[in-house]
This record gives structure tokens, C-alpha cells and sequence, in this order.
């Protein structure tokens, strides 16, 4: 009996430590499974990317990403000084040129002003890929544009001590064979240096060329290096440096980087001494198409000063497409610690999705609000704001047949613009979704008539006209869904909007996008100067 008891005991014993181990491993399990539930949606991809070192094409289909500056922001350009983050980026026809943004943790940005707010003397066309960069308390501006001469694109350089005052042109740093363009420039050992993209219209492969700097930063020194040829002929384009360990790893973009066929993706290589040979990840590219996004490509690379990486790119969305534009994205460089090969980790939900901002502009100050910009080649805008009313007109060019536009930057393509026409002359007055000179749509007063128009393939047209009575201010308004989907509205004073209708339910605009920007909406003021468009507000809701 003795025997049985102390056999039981044993027993229960033993049952008992099976029954904590049990509760103890459920509870484990438990609390596993609850983390891995409250992993936003894309974490199950990470973890796959992780067990295969972070290097699979088919993972990289799969990121969340959200921009973090939103609208049509391409080639972007980062870095930081001190806490303070500076970003620019291509504005191609617009002026004024590069808007200058800055921020404190990259996710959320404040436009502050524009690298050149005044076009160069010796420049016409094409402000693209321009590259900032700190050295011995001055900031640099390397930029691409078009000379006047021969309309060749080369690069330039202005300088500051303050990125808010503004930046001086210091003229043509580079002309280089037919081209010279995405300027990128790092510090290695005391001695600078600047890249670029050569040979894009020769024959020949393209080449990423390299040259070392001045100490000023604003002159080239000895001959030019290659760092990596374009053998297979795919394109090569949008370059930077970054030193990670005991190699330089240059991030650089491929394929036709615009428009509706475009095909950008970011591929990466490494070398042990910066002037090369390079040798290319054997899993790029590192960034490409997902289901959100499309066409990513020309980015810099920027260190926190925590010591982590960041890559500031652009992309398409494929919901808003060329209607929105390039936008700026961010994504985290996460190397690899076994290969030390890179791969890039999206920001995903760290990002606000609801990132675009409504505009109401009332024309408070005296100075023109940082959000608008005009083309630049085919009018010369004039202004004043008295009041709170922007007083419009300007010259625009004997082969524009749309007129002077002041626009802004589209965060989506779903939006309605309205203002308000103050004063009745002979000049068309309203609002325009602008694609060029020769390409664009609108609605505006006229003497005592409301008009929608079009001008497609440099002609103009008027699509419908009704008559308005005298005296009162009229609002116009246009909707715009997806981002060619038109409609038009106007309204006396107070009273309820009407439509004017264009034939069909929506007026068709998908011819509007040129191939590396996106249309803009905006005011619009067509005639005389001497009868000026005066408007009460501008606004931009999204939808």
C-alpha cells in the first residue's frame, strides 16, 4: 500500500510538471501567434526575404509603400545636415526650378522654397536630376538643364549658405560629348568627386563616368574614369555612392524611365576601390514593380544620424499613373550581414497613407504661395496680390495657344479645383488642367459668358458657351477623376453650381500628359495684359 501511494505521488508528480511544461508552451505559442496577427500585411514577406537573405526579386513584388512627397517629385535628391533633412527634385518645363523641401525624420516634408527661383542666364529647357551636397559649410546644387547655344544638356552648379535664402548659379560646371546628366557627387579621402551619365545619345554603350572635383566644388580636375558600361544596352542612368564596410556600392536605375511605357527598376553593384571594376548584384534588381507601384528608379542615398540608410526614389503609381506623376518615395537600405549585399525595405504603414493635403489659397500675402509654378518656355506670368486678389495676365508666346497658366502639383488624380472670377473684361479668366502649351482644357469667364475650351494638338476649341448675368462675380469648377475624367461647373455668387455638359459624360483629357510630367491644374488668364484675370481663391479638394 506504501508502495502504491508513493507510486501515485510519483505519478502526479510527473503529471503535474507535464501539465505546467504544457500551459507554459501554450502561453508561448499563444503570445507568438498574437505578435505575428498584429504584423501589418506585409511582414509575412519579410520574413520569407529574411530566410533567403533578403535578395528575392519575386519578395520585393510584394512591399507596401506609401510617398512620403507626394505629386509628380522625380529623380529625388536628399541629405542631411546635422537633424535637418533637405530633399529636391527634377520640375523638367516648370519654374521656378527644384522645389527645396525639408524635414526632421524624412516622413513628413515641408517645402520651403526652390533651388533657382530665377531661370539661368544661360539655360532654357530641361531642369533635371539635381544633386545636393554639403562640404566645408556650403551647400551644392548640381543640376541638369538645356544651354541656350546649342540646346545640349550639361550640368550646373549653383551654391549656398542657407538652402531657405535661395541659391546662386554658378554657371555650367560639365559639358560632356552630346550629353551630360544625373550629376552625383560624394567625398572620398579629402578629394571630391562627381558622376554622371554619358554617351545616352551615341551609338556606344552608355557609361557612368567619374571625375575628381575641385576643392571649391566647382570645377572638374584630370581625366574622366569609368565606373560601369551599359554592355547589354538596357539603359543606365541615376547613379549614387554609398560606402558600406569595405566596399563602395553604386545604386543605379535601368530602362525607359517615363511616361506610360515606362520600365525603371534599381539595380546595385560594388567595388572595392571607388574607380572600380564594378561587379553587379547577382539577384538585382533590388527595387521593381508591385502591385501598387510601378517604374522605381533614380534615388540617393541618405544616413540617418541614428547610422542607418535610407533611399529617397521615385515611382508611379499605377492607380494615378502619369496622372500624378513620379513620386517620392523612401525605403530603408538593409544590408545583409553574411553577403553584405543591399536590398531596400519600404516604409510602408510608417507612412501616412492619407498624405495628400487640400490647398485653399486666399491670397493673404503679398507673396505668391511656394505651390504654384508656371511653364516656363511659353509665357512670362506677371502678378499682384492686393488685398486678398491675385491679379493675373503676362506674355504668353506666339505658339501657345492656351494662354498663361499658374499651377500646382496634383497629390492624386481625384480632385475638384474651383475659384472665383472678380472682375468681368475682355480676357479669359478661370481654371485650367494644363498639359503644355499646346496641350490643356479649362473652364473661364469672358465678357458676360462662361466657356469650357480645349486646345488639343495646338488647336483650340470651344467646347460649350452660356451667357452669364452682369455684375456679380462667378465661381467656376472643375472635377477631375483619374486624372482625365473632366467636368465643368459654374455659379453666381451663392447660388447652387451648374453644369455645363461637353457632349458625353465626362470630357475625355487623356491626351493631356507629356512624357515625363504630369498635367497640372491651376488659373488660367488668356489676352491682353491690359485686362488682368483677378481671382478671390484657388482651391484643391481630393476626394
Amino acid at each position: 500500500m506504501a508502495r502504491t501511494l508513493a507510486s501515485r505521488t510519483r505519478n502526479y508528480r510527473v503529471e503535474w510538471r507535464l501539465f505546467l511544461m504544457f500551459f507554459v508552451l501554450s502561453v508561448l505559442y499563444t503570445a507568438r501567434a498574437v505578435s505575428y496577427a498584429s504584423f501589418p500585411k506585409e511582414n509575412p514577406t519579410f520574413l520569407k526575404q529574411k530566410e533567403v537573405g533578403r535578395s528575392s526579386q519575386a519578395d520585393s513584388s510584394q512591399r507596401l509603400e506609401n510617398p512620403v512627397i507626394p505629386g509628380d517629385f522625380a529623380d529625388p535628391s536628399i541629405i542631411r545636415q546635422g537633424k535637418v533633412y533637405y530633399a529636391t527634385g527634377t520640375s523638367s518645363e516648370w519654374a521656378p526650378h527644384f522645389p527645396l523641401f525639408k524635414s526632421t525624420d524624412m516622413l513628413h516634408w515641408q517645402q520651403i522654397g526652390y533651388v533657382l527661383p530665377k531661370t539661368p542666364a544661360w539655360a532654357k529647357a530641361s531642369f533635371w536630376a539635381p544633386e545636393l551636397f554639403y562640404h566645408n559649410g556650403t551647400y551644392y546644387a548640381y543640376y541638369v538643364a538645356r544651354k541656350k547655344s546649342d540646346g545640349l544638356s550639361c550640368i550646373g552648379v549653383a551654391t549656398s549658405k542657407d538652402p531657405a535664402a535661395g541659391f546662386t548659379d554658378r554657371g555650367i560646371l560639365l559639358a560632356f560629348g552630346k550629353e551630360a546628366i544625373d550629376p552625383f557627387v560624394l567625398e572620398e579621402n579629402g578629394q571630391l568627386y562627381i558622376t554622371w551619365k554619358a554617351y545616352g545619345l551615341d551609338q556606344r554603350p552608355i557609361e557612368i563616368l567619374g571625375s575628381r572635383l575641385s576643392a571649391d566644388g566647382l570645377h572638374l580636375e584630370g581625366e574622366p574614369f569609368t565606373l560601369l558600361r551599359d554592355e547589354q544596352k538596357k539603359g543606365l542612368e541615376g547613379q549614387c555612392l554609398v560606402k558600406h564596410g569595405t566596399y563602395y556600392y553604386l545604386f543605379y536605375s535601368l530602362g525607359n524611365c517615363c511616361g506610360r511605357d515606362c520600365s525603371y527598376q534599381v539595380e546595385v553593384a560594388r567595388s572595392a576601390t571607388l574607380r572600380g571594376p564594378y561587379t553587379r548584384f547577382t539577384n538585382n534588381p533590388i527595387l521593381a514593380e508591385t502591385d501598387n507601384w510601378k517604374c522605381t528608379g533614380h534615388g540617393t542615398v541618405v544616413r540617418s544620424e541614428e547610422g542607418k540608410d535610407f533611399l529617397l526614389y521615385h515611382a508611379y503609381s499605377k492607380t494615378g499613373d502619369v496622372y500624378t506623376g513620379r513620386q517620392g518615395m523612401l525605403g530603408e537600405v538593409v544590408w545583409d550581414n553574411p553577403t553584405g549585399w543591399p536590398t531596400i525595405q519600404p516604409m510602408g504603414k510608417k507612412v501616412a497613407s492619407s498624405t495628400s493635403k487640400n490647398l485653399r489659397d486666399e491670397f493673404s500675402t503679398a507673396l505668391l504661395s511656394y505651390a504654384w509654378q508656371w511653364d516656363f518656355r511659353h509665357s512670362q506670368p506677371t502678378w499682384t496680390i492686393t488685398k486678398g486678389t491675385l491679379s493675373l495676365a503676362g506674355q504668353a508666346a506666339v505658339d501657345n495657344p492656351s494662354g498663361t497658366a499658374l499651377t500646382v502639383r496634383p497629390l492624386t488624380d481625384t480632385y475638384a479645383i474651383a475659384t472665383e472670377v472678380v472682375e468681368r473684361n475682355a480676357a479669359l479668366k478661370g481654371l485650367v488642367l494644363y498639359g503644355d502649351a499646346d496641350q490643356a482644357v479649362g473652364i473661364g469667364v469672358r465678357n458676360s459668358a462662361v466657356e469650357v475650351w480645349a486646345v488639343k494638338n495646338k488647336k483650340r476649341t470651344v467646347l460649350h458657351e452660356t451667357a452669364v448675368g452682369a455684375g456679380q462675380p462667378v465661381q467656376v469648377k472643375m472635377v477631375v477623376v483619374k486624372g482625365y475624367q473632366c467636368r465643368f461647373f459654374w455659379r453666381e455668387s451663392g447660388k447652387t453650381w451648374r453644369e455645363l455638359p461637353t457632349g458625353s459624360a465626362y470630357y475625355n483629357a487623356d491626351f493631356l500628359p507629356p512624357w515625363d510630367r504630369c498635367p497640372r491644374p491651376g488659373l488660367l488668364h488668356q489676352g491682353a495684359a491690359t485686362d488682368p484675370a483677378r481671382f478671390s481663391f484657388f482651391e484643391i479638394l481630393y476626394q
